[in-house]
């Protein structure tokens, strides 16, 4: 994948962190191989353990930062679960609306249902908007009247940020990863965006999507093992 030469300026930032269903990181990691984005940087937290994963020969970053010239958009992301760096994880997209200059930042993210876990209605998505538009409910998916944000979106929401905000919220299970959710987010970003995707092949690339990230959890979690048998090895 090839490095964006020159900086992009008045973009429009989707991102998507690790959350409830992997939400985020499904449906970023499947924008950036549909609309064929290029690799912008990356960024990394000294403060976890020094973990990443290789798929299909290539490092996969922790958090990777991606544009597609086409639509003019920047995707952020991430496989790393940014627990206790909340904070510090929105400040980085902060800074990156600033270095871009963006326009929009839209944010992606699962929430529950309104009770029991079978509550939960596959397909259903909901939205906040920092500012007053109409634009998005031309989507077809009513406000989030009532609920609890929390990770990396809960932060930014809390945070000043130097442009519009759009938060996009599909309902899901709690059980781990949710392409159908995700395939949910991609539709309203598609009408919301315009971006061309065709919804006949969403949902079988979401969970394809979802079997290459399940994967690369794994090994993830497998590195953490093997780093914990390291540490043991050392005092033992």
């Amino acid at each position: 994948m090839k490095t964006v030469a020159a900086k992009p300026k008045k973009v429009t930032i989707i991102e998507g962190f690790p959350g409830f269903g992997l939400v985020g990181t499904i449906t970023t990691g499947f924008l950036v191989d549909h609309l064929k984005c290029e690799h912008i940087t990356h960024k990394f937290f000294e403060d976890v353990a020094p973990t990443l994963a290789i798929h299909g020969g290539k490092i996969v970053d922790p958090i990777g930062v991606f544009y597609c010239k086409k639509y003019n958009i920047v995707v952020v992301h991430s496989i790393m679960a940014p627990m206790g760096l909340e904070w510090k994880a929105a400040d980085y997209i902060v800074q990156l609306c600033k270095e871009y200059q963006a326009v929009e930042l839209i944010t992606i993210e699962g929430v529950g249902g309104p009770g029991a876990e079978e509550m939960v209605e596959e397909g259903k998505a909901f939205y906040y908007v920092s500012d007053s538009d109409d634009k998005i409910k031309k989507t077809g998916i009513k406000p989030l009247g009532e609920g609890i944000i929390v990770g990396v979106t809960g932060a930014l929401l809390l945070k000043s940020i130097p442009c519009k905000v759009t938060s996009i919220f599909a309902q899901t299970h709690s059980s781990m990863p949710d392409s159908n959710a995700a395939a949910t987010v991609i539709k309203v970003l598609d009408k919301y965006l315009g971006l061309s995707v065709d919804p006949a092949p969403l949902k079988k690339q979401a969970e394809e999507f979802e079997a290459k990230l399940k994967t690369l959890l794994q090994q993830s979690a497998g590195a953490k093992d093997q780093q914990e048998r390291k540490n043991l090895s050392y005092i033992s």
